[in-house]
């Protein structure tokens, strides 16, 4: 199947910051002036000197900040993505109750649905009490680590008073990222009805990587409640492999396996962020062989970035030209 690629501009970083992507009305989380970059129709040489190794099944997109896209596979399809819904989720909070990198937020109650909730065995949730005060910080933890569909629908219920009201928020953000194949129906990504695209969700990824708390608490490895002993794990085993700093796990047995991913390539001032969104890995087997179909690929995927990336941007052009 062929694969597109996006125009955008190669930049060269200086000292260590990162350049947004062409075309991102936003810009990035770091800039670097005097920047010097090649020809915007050099890009597709980059893509082209890559060797990635796209999922056989299921749809792929990736992206290079301050490069553009390397390609996508498996078309435009809305397609189910399970707890990658959880992303949008924070993204929506955070924009309505902004943190600083070292504030906690707020204290939220948890209330008696989410509590009952915390019992599901039907579902993924995170081991909360009726009653108990948790800040939105904790709370967002609870959400992206070990992705508790009864915390996404408390923030849901705190922030705007049902999932319904919540979910417009959702749908609303995603129409201001250009998601324009993107509907929404919940918080937390169980309803079937919740539909996106890996294109979409990577719009989503470059967007959730440049606010601080988001980009932490995806990095973490675990996280504690207050009065629970030992730790909360995050699901993405993807975060013991080498440069990588999240992002989110989604799977389910109609969905298959699915994951949006953020890592480095490079080193020093070369260094890169590189995005990617994984869906319908093994769909209609068990979410656990879904998950770790993802898993694989994407660790594939990030193996070829990491290795072929700066070959490929040094074959791409000869004398920079400047803007």
């Amino acid at each position: 199947m062929a694969w597109g690629v996006s125009a955008g501009i190669l930049a060269v970083v200086g000292a260590g910051g990162w350049i947004g992507l062409s075309g991102d009305g936003e810009g990035g989380s770091g800039s670097a002036s005097g920047a010097v970059a090649v020809r915007t129709d050099e890009v597709a040489a980059v893509a082209a000197r890559m060797r990635l190794p796209w999922p056989e099944e299921g749809q792929a997109s990736i992206e290079v900040e301050g490069v553009g896209s390397l390609g996508s596979r498996g078309g435009r399809e809305p397609v189910q993505i399970a707890s990658v819904t959880k992303v949008m989720t924070a993204y929506v909070i955070l924009r309505e109750h902004p943190l600083t990198a070292d504030e906690q937020g707020p204290e939220i109650t948890v209330d008696e649905a989410a509590a009952q909730e915390a019992h599901s065995l039907s579902e993924s949730s995170a081991p909360v009490r009726e009653g108990q005060r948790l800040t939105q910080r904790n709370l967002l933890e609870l959400l992206l680590l070990p992705s508790g569909n009864n915390v996404a629908r408390l923030l849901a219920r705190w922030d705007a008073g049902s999932q319904e009201a919540f979910a417009a928020k959702m749908n609303r953000a995603a129409a201001g990222l250009g998601m324009s194949r993107t509907t929404y129906t919940g918080a937390s990504g169980i309803e079937a009805t919740t539909r996106s695209t890996a294109d979409d969700q990577l719009k989503l990824a470059r967007q959730a990587m440049k606010d601080p708390v988001l980009r932490a608490v995806v990095a973490m490895r675990s996280t504690t409640v207050a009065g629970t002993a030992g730790t909360v794990p995050n699901t993405n085993r993807l975060l013991d492999k080498p440069g990588v700093i999240g992002l989110k796990t989604g799977s389910s047995t109609a969905a298959g396996g699915n994951l949006m991913w953020a890592a480095e390539a490079g080193s020093g001032t070369a260094r890169r962020l590189v995005l990617g969104v994984v869906l319908g890995q093994r769909v209609d087997t068990s979410p656990t062989e879904g998950l770790q179909a993802a898993f694989e690929n994407s660790g594939r995927l990030i193996d070829a970035v990491q290795k072929d990336l700066p070959a490929a941007l040094d074959g791409a052009s000869g004398k920079p030209a400047e803007l």
